[in-house]
């Protein structure tokens, strides 16, 4: 079952799939309907066929009688400190402008003293009551209510959740998160559908605009390269920019400040 919502989802007939995996056709029916038993290395390569993420292979691997491949490490253990180590750093070199460690579902792991600078000045000294990206924005009482281009940037987000429910079926935390941000106030009803012609944008401009002071930023995604492990391939780091030389101005000055109080 697992196998047959994999090839529906990547739009493969099996004969494609088949094909890309060097298994007949007939075998693979077998398989996806529970009459063969796939050795683990065809398993592998069905996965690698359809592209799967790390977790998601070891979901199909566990489904088929096997032990799990990738391990899953938390980002406070031993295993990860360097990994850890490197993101810190990052973090730390987007001064004085705002960066953010995420997960898949957007929850905000890290971030750097710019992030939460900017954050209490657009919040006007508050802090935010999420701790989820998408929250922050989509609820009135958040950052919503001072994103002047908010339907762009709304829009380009969940364009991003539809993409990654229809690419994971079995991700019911994405699923449910997409479910909370629609019913949020005034999100247009065509959001409710996803749209596979439209690709979100790939530079996200986000506009801050607070008591006649605007702040204009747009981001860039950093993702980890050959992951081995899935907590690394499900990691992104998010790190914004200013469009204008007064953002880039106001961001400096919440930095001097800052290190002046804290001095």
């Amino acid at each position: 079952m697992l196998l047959r919502e994999w090839r529906a989802t990547r739009r493969l007939s099996q004969l494609d799939l088949a094909l890309a995996a060097d298994i007949s056709t007939r075998h693979l029916s077998c398989v996806e309907t529970g009459k063969a038993q796939p050795s683990r290395e065809m398993v592998i390569r069905l996965a690698d066929a359809l592209d799967m993420p790390l977790r998601e292979r070891n979901a199909l691997l566990v489904a088929a009688g096997y032990a799990a491949k990738y391990p899953e490490s938390a980002l406070s253990t031993p295993a990860l400190a360097q990994i850890r180590r490197a993101i810190e750093f990052m973090l730390q070199q987007q001064e004085p402008y705002p960066a953010f460690l995420l997960n898949k579902h957007w929850d905000i792991l890290m971030a750097n003293r710019a992030a939460t600078r900017v954050a209490q000045f657009v919040l006007r000294g508050a802090s935010s009551p999420h701790t989820n990206m998408i929250r922050q924005i989509f609820d009135p009482n958040d950052l919503r209510s001072a994103i002047a281009n908010w339907d762009e940037v709304a829009g380009d987000l969940i364009r991003h959740l539809h993409d990654v429910v229809a690419a994971a079926p079995s991700d019911t935390v994405a699923r449910a998160l997409l479910d909370e941000a629609l019913a949020y106030p005034d999100v247009p009803m065509q959001w409710r559908i996803r749209d596979p012609g439209v690709a979100p944008s790939p530079l996200l401009t986000t506009v801050f605009r607070l008591d006649g002071r605007q702040l204009s930023f747009f981001s860039t995604i950093t993702t980890f390269g050959t992951p081995r492990d899935v907590t690394i391939e499900e990691l992104h780091i998010e790190s914004c920019f200013p469009m204008d030389d007064e953002t880039a101005a106001f961001c400096k000055r919440l930095a001097h400040d800052d290190i002046g109080e804290s001095a």
